[in-house]
């Protein structure tokens, strides 16, 4: 009978509901008790003892530690202080998980009592506080968590785990040299690429997947202004780079106002101007730091090419010789495209999360500014690797307006909603992409 029909399949629907939710709630339950005996204290550790982008010596060590005695295959000095970790479970995908490491030269003011007093002599020398002032403490300990649980459930998926502990994303060179020392050569290439940042911004134990462009590019360029000296008193003398280097300064906002799409997102930043020695001598040089950001290739080269020519021709209109002209250098280091989600596997988390923690937990944010990951590289079109990157909140939804952004000295993360669902999303998301037959 239909009716009889219809009440079978709506109570197959109803117990597979409830038999994914007991799982899930054994799973939850599972990464509570690893948070409580383990992970709480090792986020701590973290906390306190940060280290500078591609300096992370003792953090990678400490990475390296936990993830050998979980029973995985470690490589250590990958890409400078890189960690790989490898699990081996059968046929099925490759499924990389990457969490960065690196600190920031921010002294903490936070006021939590595990605040770090850490101080490090960076590459020049010169001795910093640092302090894990983005959540990359948050994503090492995560990581972790999410090695242990995959351990423990492996006979539910079928594949290959990379875990990727990453060096030096704040200057966004550590997964470039990753990949340059061989990471999709002498470790299996993956055919899927997880990461997470935890979200000041957003209410913590919350999650929220892009479908499309996560971040943007990041271009650091330098310019470095010349003049002709002479004496303050008789600028007709000299060359002046100082008003050269204002007029550079004004005139490159043109390019996103007048030759950028109003659709499409460029911003050009002046993030540093430097000239001059004193009140009435007219110097030679002046150095500008400029920081470059786009979502598409194409808009990125038009803006790079369009601060090589405006730096040129505004100093030739102003006098400057031809032997003199600015001199536009790209960083070979700190650049990365933008991160692109791969719509199709985004969405199978989407719904894996959706599915494991409840739709409740998901949200949509709006981007609201332009910042950079260089996660990118690991995804990006000529690997051939379908990338998703997504946010788990941070901060008590009582303080979400009030938080301290990141890399503010006032920066704080509640750890342990953050570090679980952290760990509870990214085990949901490889299980999806790695259960028997999902490919």
């Amino acid at each position: 009978m239909k009716p009889f029909l219809i009440g079978t399949v709506a109570w197959a629907v109803l117990a597979g509901s409830a038999m994914a939710q007991g799982q899930d709630a054994e799973l939850r339950s599972s990464i509570q008790a690893d948070y409580d005996s383990h992970l709480g204290a090792l986020f701590d550790h973290f906390h306190r003892n940060p280290e500078l982008s591609g300096m992370e010596v003792l953090t990678a060590a400490r990475m390296a530690t936990e993830l050998r005695a979980l029973g995985y295959e470690v490589t250590e000095g990958v890409g400078g202080t890189g960690v790989v970790a490898i699990l081996r479970n059968g046929d099925g995908p490759t499924v990389l998980m990457r969490a960065d490491m690196d600190g920031l030269p921010v002294e903490e003011r936070s006021g939590l009592s595990n605040a770090s007093t850490a101080r490090q002599l960076d590459r020049d020398g010169q001795e910093r506080p640092v302090m894990h002032a983005c959540g990359h403490d948050v994503h090492i300990t995560a990581l972790v968590g999410t090695a242990r649980q995959m351990i423990e459930l492996r006979d539910q998926w079928s594949g290959t785990l990379l875990l990727v502990v990453q060096p030096a994303e704040e200057r966004i060179f550590g997964a470039r040299e990753m990949l340059e020392d061989g990471l999709y050569e002498r470790f299996p290439r993956p055919e899927y690429a997880l990461a997470f940042h935890v979200a000041a911004g957003q209410a913590a134990g919350t999650i929220s997947v892009p479908l499309d462009v996560v971040s943007s590019s990041s271009d650091s360029v330098d310019i470095q202004v010349r003049g002709i000296g002479t004496h303050g008193a008789y600028p007709h003398m000299g060359v002046d780079p100082v008003l050269v280097a204002a007029q550079i300064v004004v005139s490159l906002q043109s390019i996103v106002s007048r030759e950028i799409s109003p659709l499409e997102g460029a911003v050009i930043t002046v993030g540093s101007i430097h000239g001059g020695t004193k009140h009435n001598i007219i110097g030679e040089r002046v150095d500008l730091q400029l920081t470059v950001r786009s979502d598409s290739p194409e808009v990125r080269e038009r803006l790079l090419d369009g601060i090589d020519r405006v730096s040129a021709n505004t100093a030739r209109a102003l006098g400057v010789p031809e032997d003199r002209l600015p001199i536009v250098t790209r960083s070979a280091t700190e650049t990365t495209p933008a991160t692109i989600n791969d719509p199709e596997t985004a969405q199978r988390v989407r719904d894996a999360i959706a599915a494991g923690m409840g739709a409740d937990r998901l949200r949509d944010e709006a981007r609201t500014g332009m910042g950079a990951e260089d996660f990118a590289y690991f995804v990006a079109p000529g690997n051939g690797v379908r990338g998703v990157y997504f946010d788990v909140g941070g901060t008590l939804p009582s303080e979400v307006d009030t938080a301290a952004g990141h890399h503010s000295p006032e920066f704080r993360i509640e750890a342990e909603p953050s570090v679980t669902a952290g760990v509870e999303a990214m085990v949901l998301a490889g299980m999806a992409l790695m259960a028997p037959g999902a490919e």
